[in-house]
């Protein structure tokens, strides 16, 4: 009789106290504890649904697979690749070709030795060159004569070295020619009365000079 009446009054308590049920109703579709939202259990660990509870509400404590996945996240962006890098300019390179000794006394005219020479101190030479920027050709002449004249004679002899390159498949416009008299001597020799001897002496001073600036290969 005491435990009929114990099972009325708790059913009673339970009636009389909806209002208080109803506040603990989670808004997840569960009934949970107003404070914590810890979901109610039954003896057998199931948890109690709300009224109004969908399949969409499913947790998985409660549902296991029935709860909706979490959207998957984006996957990351490929990490870009690394740019290339760039080989560092080459350095000019100038190639000097200097006291090229290929003139006869007052001439400007090149003979095959002179030519064999240009072959194989300049021609040969352009080969170490990717690129070429500039070829400076620069005549000189030896002391005898008059300055004005032995100015005429350096470039006559520049232009005629110019004229060898092109022919042989150097761009014309990458040549420049300059004379520079007999202003720039390269050896010294006394006056003496054998004319010839101090001809020969002198030999050095009739030359061109060559210079070319480019990129190596």
């Amino acid at each position: 009789m005491r435990i009929t009446r114990l099972l009325v009054t708790t059913f009673a308590a339970l009636a009389c106290g909806t209002a208080g049920v109803a506040s603990a109703q989670s808004a997840q579709g569960y009934w949970a504890e107003p404070a914590g939202n810890l979901i109610w259990k039954n003896a057998s660990g199931q948890c109690w649904r709300a009224g109004y509870w969908t399949p969409a509400m499913a947790v998985p404590e409660c549902d296991g697979a029935m709860a909706p996945k979490p959207a998957p996240r984006p996957a990351a962006a490929p990490a870009p690749k690394p740019k290339p890098v760039a080989k560092p300019a080459a350095k000019p390179k100038v190639l000097r070709i200097t006291s090229v000794e290929i003139f006869d006394f007052n001439k400007s005219t090149l003979g095959n030795e002179a030519k064999a020479l240009l072959d194989k101190d300049v021609v040969a030479k352009l080969g170490q060159f990717a690129t070429i920027q500039f070829i400076n050709v620069n005549g000189h002449t030896d002391r005898l004569g008059s300055a004005q004249y032995n100015q005429k004679l350096s470039e006559k002899r520049a232009e005629a070295v110019k004229a060898y390159l092109v022919s042989k498949g150097v761009d014309r416009s990458k040549i420049e020619t300059y004379g520079y008299g007999k202003t720039n001597p390269v050896r010294a020799c006394p006056d003496q009365k054998n004319r010839a001897a101090l001809i020969e002496c002198l030999r050095a001073n009739r030359r061109v000079e060559v210079e070319v600036q480019g990129t190596p290969r």
